[in-house]
This record gives structure tokens, C-alpha cells and sequence, in this order.
């Protein structure tokens, strides 16, 4: 098995891509260990010392490492970790326990709006930061507000701000009046 890396905007993530598919839908956020019992692969990773966050996609794998630890010495740890996992065939997550659907249900006089920010996200926003390892989902909108909730590598990445306010505030903006601006939740 030869798992790839690539570095992300975010340096104290590393995305790995083991060449199988890790979740068949879906996306799944583990920022602690504590989160990652429905999850052998997320539990075997975060057995190394170090590793901060584990967010697993379609076809990869986000690792986020504590502040104080080079990636030079977790790096192999993972990529270790990576490849037992899958040679086990165990499941990336166990049971019924769902990956994440995404987007927060929203009803009410502003439906029609949230669901073309929802199509505007799926469509031009989630795709590409995917490539960076990560995900954004819609949380909610209030009084021309957008909040999204950021995941894996653009939770905690320095130029997630710039990616907010530049990048999905402007798309939302031009494409639908009533969005005045965006804001993060944790």
C-alpha cells in the first residue's frame, strides 16, 4: 500500500491519501480523542503521541498535530498507523455510527435562502477545499448572517479568515442579495 501526503494551507496539518475510499459519504470530524469511539482508524491515530485532530473524507485522511510536534517524527507514526488500519479491513467508522450529512437543518421564512447557500457551498465551496483536506457546512443564517462551521484543516488554519471573508462571503454576496456576511462558529 503506498499512502501519499500533501501539506495543506493549514501547516500543522497533513493530508493523507491511502489510495482506498475512507468514508463512502460523508465527512467525519474528530477534534479530540474523546470524539473518535465510533472510529478504529480515528482511535489508532490518535494513539501517537501528538496528534491533535483527526478528520476523515471520501477519499482521505486529516491529520492535525499538537503544536510542539514536529512533523518529522509523526509523519511515519501516521502513515503507519494509516496502512495497519486498512490491512485490518476494519471500518473507518463502526456500527451505525453515521459520517457527518453536513449542512444544520434550517426551516422557516428563510428556507428558500438557505438552500441556495447550500447549493452554492456543495457546488463552488466544499469541492475545493476538499483539496486542502478539510470542510466548511452551513450552521446557520440569521438576519443576513451566514454561519459555517470549518473542519479538518480549515479549522485552526491561518488564512481561513482570508478564505471566509474573500472567498465565500464574496460568492454568497454576489449571488444572493439577502447575505450580508459570514461568520465562523466553532
Amino acid at each position: 500500500m503506498f499512502i501519499q501526503t500533501e501539506t495543506t494551507p493549514n501547516p500543522a496539518t497533513l493530508k493523507f491519501l491511502p489510495g482506498e475510499t475512507v468514508l463512502g459519504s460523508g465527512t467525519a470530524d474528530f477534534p479530540t480523542a474523546g470524539d473518535a469511539a465510533a472510529s478504529p482508524l480515528a482511535r489508532r491515530i490518535f494513539a501517537i503521541e501528538g496528534v491533535g485532530g483527526v478528520f476523515l473524507g471520501r477519499d482521505f485522511v486529516t491529520v492535525t498535530k499538537a503544536d510542539d510536534q514536529p512533523w518529522d517524527h509523526l509523519k511515519p507514526s501516521v502513515l503507519g498507523a494509516i496502512m495497519e488500519h486498512f490491512q485490518s479491513g476494519a471500518p473507518a467508522i463502526e456500527g451505525d455510527a453515521p459520517a457527518g450529512a453536513g449542512h444544520a437543518d434550517h426551516s422557516g421564512p428563510d428556507a428558500e435562502i438557505v438552500v441556495q447557500i447550500k447549493e452554492l457551498l456543495d457546488t463552488r465551496v466544499r469541492p475545493a477545499v476538499a483539496q486542502d483536506g478539510g470542510d466548511i457546512t452551513f450552521h446557520g443564517f440569521d438576519r443576513g448572517v451566514v454561519y459555517l462551521h470549518m473542519q479538518g484543516a480549515c479549522a485552526g488554519c491561518p488564512s481561513s479568515t482570508l478564505t471566509l471573508k474573500m472567498g465565500i462571503e464574496n460568492l454568497l454576496r454576489h449571488y444572493i442579495p439577502e447575505v450580508i456576511e459570514v461568520r465562523p462558529v466553532a
